[in-house]
């Protein structure tokens, strides 16, 4: 056990986050995400949301803050855009608890469904969530701890 760590953060999870550079990302993605074929370093957590694991990240690594939007989502595709359907609510709780962890406003941004599966294939490693909603992926860019 350690004191202030997060519970979900598994030895495995925290040896990742501290083997990450400055730049490097790490997808949090949910389940529908085709995680396996990226041909990365994939660790399941099946019993867990995405924004809760972003959470516990967020706790333990910086983001970076030499960028606009250091958290990436997948942009809705044109199909539900056109059936009505709405930005996922989960982004802003991200958003708003990272924007809180941090002590700065974190900005999401977005990338394309197929730009982001081209940088999931670049990412250190994807996390794969239980996460059930729609578009529940987020790539996190880890920043330098500033004392």
């Amino acid at each position: 056990m350690l004191k202030g760590i997060p519970k979900v953060l598994t030895p495995e999870m925290l040896k990742i986050l501290c083997e990450m550079g400055h730049d490097d990302e790490i997808v949090i993605a949910d389940a529908h995400f085709p995680a396996e074929a990226m041909g990365k370093r994939v660790i399941q957590y099946p019993c867990i949301s995405a924004p809760e694991m972003v959470e516990a990240i967020v706790k333990v690594m910086p983001l970076d803050t030499y960028v606009k939007a250091p958290i990436m989502v997948m942009s809705l595709v044109q199909s539900d855009i056109d059936k009505g359907m709405p930005i996922p609510t989960m982004w802003e709780e991200v958003r708003a608890r990272s924007s809180e962890i941090e002590g700065f406003e974190v900005q999401l941004g977005e990338y394309e469904r197929f730009e982001f599966y081209e940088h999931a294939k670049k990412a250190y490693a994807i996390i794969q969530t239980g996460e059930e909603r729609q578009y529940g992926n987020f790539m996190l860019r880890k920043g330098v701890v500033l004392n």
